[in-house]
This record gives structure tokens, sequence and C-alpha cells, in this order.
């Protein structure tokens, strides 16, 4: 996987906790920027960790699964893209009824936003990619951009926070689809 590949995957991971940033935006009635600090920190900590859990536990399943690894990553990256473009269209949010700032909350939010980064992480497994670096990368732009959606949210409301959801989802299916096509290229 080429870094641009990783840089991609880190945007549309990061899609759930930027929207779910947004919201916390909202929802916060005095915003200061050690808020929006805490929530980006547990928001990109969480994101980076999560890949590194699910590769250390696809790497030891590698060798089983040699043979379906392409179609196991094109599975788990069309079915995590597609499960939020679903949560984004139909499921009702409910993040702006909770103080984002409290730490249960904010430990929920952060592990249910990186859920998708461990079915990531267990897809770098199988495509024998080193965690190291996309971890990183991973951490960083959620940091970025939660940082980025606290204050759009304070700013805009909720205009924008579906509609990335929808663009993280299909960017995470375009990336299953061209590992499936890299490979049976390869096998041509």
């Amino acid at each position: 996987m080429t870094l641009i590949a990783i840089i991609f995957t880190a945007f549309g991971l990061a899609m759930d906790a930027f929207a779910v940033s947004i919201a916390s935006g909202i929802t916060i009635q005095r915003l200061r920027y050690r808020h929006a600090i805490i929530i980006a920190l547990s928001f990109g900590i969480f994101q980076a960790i999560m890949p590194i859990l699910g590769w250390m536990a696809g790497f030891g399943l590698r060798t089983f699964m040699a043979h379906f690894e392409h179609w196991i990553a094109f599975g788990l990256l069309s079915f995590i893209g597609l499960k939020m473009i679903y949560e984004s269209v139909v499921i009702e949010k409910t993040e702006s009824r909770i103080d984002p700032l409290s730490f249960f909350v904010l430990l929920f939010l952060s592990l249910a936003t990186s859920m998708d980064a461990l079915a990531v992480g267990f897809t770098f497994a199988f495509l024998k990619i080193s965690i190291a670096a996309p971890a990183i990368i991973i951490g960083c732009i959620t940091f970025l951009l939660s940082l980025l959606g606290v204050y759009i949210g304070d700013r805009f409301g909720h205009f924008f926070e579906k509609k990335i959801e929808v663009i993280g989802g299909i960017i995470l299916i375009i990336i299953g689809a061209k590992i499936l096509i890299t490979h049976f290229l390869g096998m041509a």
C-alpha cells in the first residue's frame, strides 16, 4: 500500500471522529481551546492504537488466510465504508444530547469512532504492511481533523456532519476495491 493510499485510508477512518467532533463542538456551550485539544487527543490516540491492536491480531492469523487476504481486505473496508454511509444517512445521531467532555462519554466516543481502525489494522496485517507509520499517520490526521471538527461544530452547526461520513465511507470502499483490482491485475 502506498503512502497516498495510507493517507486516504487515514482520512476515511477519521471521518467518524470528525463528525462526532462537529457534534461535540455544537454541544459545548462555552468552547475553550483546551476542550478541543482534549477531544482531538482522545480521538487521535484511540485511532492510532486500534490499528496496532488489529494488526497484532491479524498478524497471527495471516498465514492461515494467505489465499483470501485480498478478499478479506476488500470485504472489511467495504463493510466499514457501507456502515459509515448507512449510519450517516439512516441512524439518528445522539451525541449532541450528552456532554462530550465527560470522561466516560469521551472514552466511549473515542472507542466507538476507532472500531473501524481496528478492522483496518487487521487488514494491514493481511496485506503485510508494517503498522508503525500508518498508525502514526492515522492518529495525526484524526487529531487534526477532530480539532478542526470541534471548531466547525462550534461555528457552523450540523451542516457538514452527515456529508463528511458519507465521503469517508466512499473513500474506504474505493481503497478496498483498489486492493482487489490490484490483486487480480497482479495475477494476470
